[in-house]
């Protein structure tokens, strides 16, 4: 007997293994994907600009990414004794101005070369809601706890966001052609925008994303992975979030991860991948007795091992 339902994958045309580049933008579920391609040791880049949760925001990074415009002193501004920028996360705001313009720019510089490189760009959506600034006229992707008075709260209709994330298909598409691309819209639900917002919010995206995907022509690479849904339809129990109840806890990140893997990365990976694991659990291993000569001996297996994979995979470094 079935006890619950399972979301139907495909099984992607252009799986990720060793030997590909990976950049990860969006919401903090593109954080806690990315976190996995971390522990196993893939290269992988992710959130240059911090979380980002709206797909304009994520099209106006990429286009300056993409036509290399560096920020200048006009593009940031003061607040709460720090200098902050309203396209990127709080994280990389600085307490002066010229470290938080270097910062930016070497970002800037350092993601048009992964972006030139990349083999897969995984974007990750979170919402349809979006501030706009009064003073500016624009839209913002972070309000770095300016008073909200400041900007207009507005909900983003299903062709705006259509032609946002066309646009931003098209501006990486001209700087790498052969790139793929792998969509999701993140699990998490803002619930501060209400209950009813959150959904229209989240079915604007679903929206806007599908069109994409189903008018893409023959030379985009254009895929989708289901996290809301299976999140929504197979974790369907509150044992499998955080205290806040909205965030996906760790059996759940596992658990959508291992889809993930088993659909979006190269059965040839999964060997190398259970190395990995095995060198990262015997790294956390803690001796009761460091002086031994069992732990000793320990110690130089796991070195051996580190080695062994190393010259496989000179790139993995422990």
């Amino acid at each position: 007997m079935q006890f619950r339902t399972q979301i139907p994958i495909q099984k992607s045309n252009t799986p990720i293994d060793y030997n590909s580049k990976i950049l990860s933008i969006g919401s903090c579920f593109a954080e806690n994907m990315a976190e996995k391609f971390d522990y196993f040791k893939f290269q992988n880049e992710t959130n240059p600009f911090g979380i980002i949760f709206n797909p304009v925001s994520i099209e106006k990074i990429i286009h300056r990414v993409i036509h290399l415009e560096f920020y200048q002193e006009k593009d940031v501004f003061f607040h709460n004794e720090r200098w902050h920028s309203f396209e990127v996360h709080s994280d990389l705001s600085n307490a002066d101005r010229q470290e938080l313009l270097e910062s930016l720019n070497k970002a800037v510089q350092e993601t048009h070369k992964q972006l030139k490189e990349a083999t897969h760009i995984i974007i990750t959506y979170g919402t349809s809601w979006i501030y706009r600034s009064l003073e500016i006229d624009e839209i913002v992707a972070n309000c770095h706890k300016v008073p909200q008075k400041q900007f207009l709260k507005e909900l983003l209709s299903a062709e705006m966001l259509q032609k946002s994330i066309q646009n931003t298909i098209d501006f990486i598409q001209t700087l790498n052609p052969n790139i793929n691309f792998i969509f999701t819209i993140s699990p998490v639900r803002h619930i501060k925008d209400g209950f009813v917002e959150n959904q229209l919010s989240k079915s604007h995206l679903f929206t806007a994303l599908h069109s994409n995907l189903k008018s893409k022509i023959d030379n985009q690479k254009l895929e989708y992975f289901p996290s809301y849904e299976i999140m929504m339809d197979e974790l369907r129990d509150y044992r499998f979030y955080n205290e806040d109840m909205l965030h996906p806890n760790q059996i759940a990140i596992d658990y959508i991860w291992k889809v993930f893997s088993e659909n979006y990365i190269s059965e040839s990976s999964f060997p190398i991948m259970k190395e990995v694991d095995e060198i990262q659990k015997s790294l956390r291993h803690r001796s009761f007795n460091p002086e031994s000569e069992q732990h000793q001996k320990f110690l130089s297996n796991l070195q051996q091992k580190i080695t062994s994979l190393g010259e496989k995979m000179p790139h993995i470094k422990f």
